[in-house]
């Protein structure tokens, strides 16, 4: 496929952006503050697949619509088929959330090509995951990072834990996790979180300068070179601990006091990030 292709496709709730050798998935749900339902991630990945199969694509953007990011998994008692069906197969949701959370987030970590998150706004729960995987994050300054879950829904952080592995700092990593830390972009860019923070107004043209500098290599060698950073987190054990993670959450799904904080909170009709930050 030609280098100079530009076209534009409307999946849904995710648009796929083709331009030289810049693809752009953008989150396009902004009504829903682009949280991740079955149907996001699903399109997310065929515009990955669209992205890897492209051999004119050297470096893949990830942003979001309207005012944010994306604010996490959508909270809905049938929002994710793949819940059904699992529990309808096997009597528990241990295959249902692997389909929703572990594939997905190993498969945008294992992804093969350069990826930048464009971060303004929201970037919570599995929203963050999204936001802090790629290799290169750049936010805006209004920006903030936050994983509600362990106060918020009972749940060990997300599916498939990435923050011991994304902060590389052990007391960091816990706060965060244990308190439902909320981050500011230069908070998260003084952890180490992000590459760069920027004014609104500059968050995209600074984005795409840094995908045209990138794609500049070949794409043989940027897809090595990222391999190599991959495969030095992978023998660390960060994919193993990711499949563990998700393992872990098939438990606590069931444990009588977790179950106990997700009865309230949805009696209370409140969001993950309200229940976690509440005094």
């Amino acid at each position: 496929m030609s280098e100079n292709l530009s076209r534009t496709e409307d999946l849904g709730v995710v648009r796929y952006e083709r331009e030289g050798a810049i693809a752009r998935i953008v989150l396009n749900w902004p009504e829903r503050a682009n949280a991740q339902s079955s149907e996001m991630v699903r399109q997310v990945d065929t515009c990955l697949d669209e992205a890897r199969r492209d051999y004119g694509v050297k470096v893949v953007i990830v942003k979001g619509a309207g005012k944010g990011f994306c604010a996490g998994h959508v909270i809905a008692a049938d929002a994710y088929p793949e819940f059904a069906d699992s529990q309808a197969q096997m009597g528990s949701n241990y295959q249902g959330s692997k389909e929703l959370f572990l594939w997905p987030t190993l498969r945008y970590w294992e992804f093969p090509k350069p990826m930048i998150a464009q971060v303004h706004g929201y970037a919570i729960g599995g929203g963050t995951y999204w936001a802090l995987l790629p290799e290169l994050t750049i936010a805006s300054d209004d920006a903030y990072f936050q994983m509600p879950l362990v106060p918020g829904l009972g749940f060990a952080g997300g599916e498939t834990m990435i923050e011991p592995w994304v902060f590389m700092n052990y007391k960091r990593a816990a706060e965060y996790l244990y308190t439902a830390q909320t981050l500011t972009a230069a908070e998260a860019l003084q952890m180490g979180l992000v590459n760069r923070v920027v004014p609104r107004d500059e968050l995209e043209s600074v984005t795409e300068e840094l995908a045209v500098s990138i794609a500049r290599a070949p794409l043989s060698t940027l897809m090595a070179t990222k391999s190599m950073l991959v495969r030095a987190w992978e023998q660390m054990g960060m994919r193993q601990h990711l499949e563990l993670s998700a393992d872990v959450m098939s438990v606590l799904e069931h444990t009588s006091d977790a179950q106990a904080l997700r009865a309230d909170l949805l009696a209370r009709q409140r969001l993950p990030r309200e229940q976690a930050t509440e005094s």
